[in-house]
Order: C-alpha cells, then sequence, then structure tokens
C-alpha cells in the first residue's frame, strides 16, 4: 500500500473531488482526516468509504468551515490526538459560494469578490500555521493544493482566476519556504464531472469538452490518481510544480 502509516487530511469530501481523494487515501493504507461544511454529506462519505472496506479506527471525520480558523484547529487536534501527527494535506476546498451569474469586475460586488478569495485561500493559509510546522519538526510532509485551468483567466470569472491563481503562486512559495523536507505541489484541474457542471451549464461544458485533446471531461477519479502520486514517496523529488489534470488543456498566463 502506497500510504501505508502515512496519515492524510483532506477537506471538502463531501464533493466529488474530495471524496474520490479520500477514499482512494484509505484505500491505499493511509489513515485519513476528513472534513465538510456540510455535516450531512460528510457522514454519508464516511459511511460509504467504511462500506468498501476501510477501517473505521482509521478515520476522523468533523464538520468545519475550513475559512475558520478555530474549526480546522478543532480538526488539526482531534486528528493528532488520535493519530499523534500529519503527514499529508489534500486542499480541496476551492469555488465560489453559491450559483453566482458571470459578471465583468467592474460589475462584480465587493462581497462576491472577498467571499471566492476566502473560499479559495484561508484553507491553505491555516493548514499551513497549524500543520506545516510539525511536518517541519519531523522533516518529512506532502502538501498538495488544487488550483484551476481557470487561473489563466476567464470572462465573468475574475475573482475566480485570480483567487485560483494565488492557489498557485503560494504552492511556488510554499515549496521554497518549507524545503528540504516538505514536498508542495498543486493540482490544475481542467473541467471536472462534479456540481460544477450543473451551474455552468451544458453550452459551457461543450466548450471545455471540445478544448481538450481527448475528448473528454475529467473525473473525480482523476484527481484522486494525482493527488495520490504527488502526497507518495513516488514524488519525493517533486515540488513546487503545478499538474495540470485537464486533458491536455494547459494553463498559463
Amino acid at each position: 500500500m502506497r500510504l501505508a502509516e502515512r496519515v492524510a487530511l483532506v477537506t471538502g469530501i463531501g464533493g466529488p473531488m474530495g471524496f474520490a481523494v479520500a477514499q482512494r487515501f484509505a484505500a491505499e493504507g493511509a489513515s485519513v482526516i476528513v472534513t465538510d461544511i456540510s455535516g450531512r454529506r460528510l457522514d454519508a462519505a464516511v459511511a460509504t468509504i467504511v462500506a468498501a472496506g476501510a477501517n473505521p479506527q482509521k478515520i476522523v471525520s468533523r464538520r468545519t468551515d475550513v475559512t475558520v480558523r478555530e474549526e480546522l484547529a478543532e480538526l488539526v487536534d482531534e486528528g493528532t490526538e488520535k493519530f499523534d501527527h500529519i503527514d499529508i494535506i489534500i486542499n480541496i476546498v476551492g469555488g465560489r459560494k453559491g450559483v453566482q451569474p458571470r459578471a465583468p469586475m467592474h460589475e462584480m460586488e465587493e462581497q462576491r469578490w472577498d467571499d471566492t478569495f476566502a473560499l479559495n485561500l484561508k484553507a491553505n493559509f491555516h493548514l499551513a500555521h497549524l500543520v506545516a510546522p510539525g511536518m517541519l519538526r519531523r522533516e518529512y510532509g506532502k502538501i498538495v493544493n488544487v488550483s484551476s485551468i481557470n487561473f489563466a483567466g476567464e470572462p465573468g470569472n475574475s475573482d475566480y482566476g485570480a483567487a485560483k491563481a494565488a492557489v498557485a503562486s503560494i504552492t511556488r512559495t510554499m515549496s521554497m519556504e518549507l524545503a528540504p523536507h516538505i514536498n508542495v505541489n498543486c493540482i490544475v484541474p481542467g473541467i471536472i464531472k462534479t456540481s460544477a457542471l450543473a451551474i455552468i451549464g451544458p453550452e459551457i461544458t461543450a466548450s471545455y469538452r471540445a478544448r481538450t485533446l481527448l475528448g473528454r471531461l475529467g473525473e473525480p477519479e482523476d484527481i484522486a490518481n494525482a493527488a495520490l502520486f504527488l502526497a507518495s514517496d513516488e514524488a519525493s523529488y517533486i515540488t513546487g510544480i503545478n499538474l495540470p489534470v485537464s486533458g491536455g488543456i494547459f494553463p498559463a498566463l
């Protein structure tokens, strides 16, 4: 098993990507500390992971708003009390709050701008404070952030594109600051089959599919596979990269 004896914290497991990552990590032998803002989705995800064969004694779950430091601190404390330490962080949570129509930046509400940056960046910041010091003391750690191909810019979504560009940027900075013992990398997804498809609609979904070289949308398992590789010791000589998992769409500023 590729993650035997490792402890991984995965945010946002109530969504398809977070669930796929948590399930794959548990199957690969990791103890997992998992969270979601929805207690209902969190409980359902954990039940499914256990039903698939995971040991419930190797799972800590707690409903958490990852933008709130105190709630994340409680999650980290509960996880470390049971498992002693955290080896891996997978920062899945991101996106935009609610269903927001496209809007040019000069018409966008300030609250939307602030909410989007908080949702995509606060957890990375808080978990760096809460977990990275312990990784440095043990001289081992893997951090995987999640950006988006839209960090290259997209009309009507300046808030989201800018926030995801910031995720890519802090990944590079963290890889420098936490070297040489902690690997920090970033997955850059294309359009993945999640609830986002209902928000963006069939026309935009089709346009993204047409841009891919592989002619299909991404599956949550594609993200899980990339996260597993970057979190494993097979990627021990990889740090500071933005890995596109996008069917061939190349994100670049």
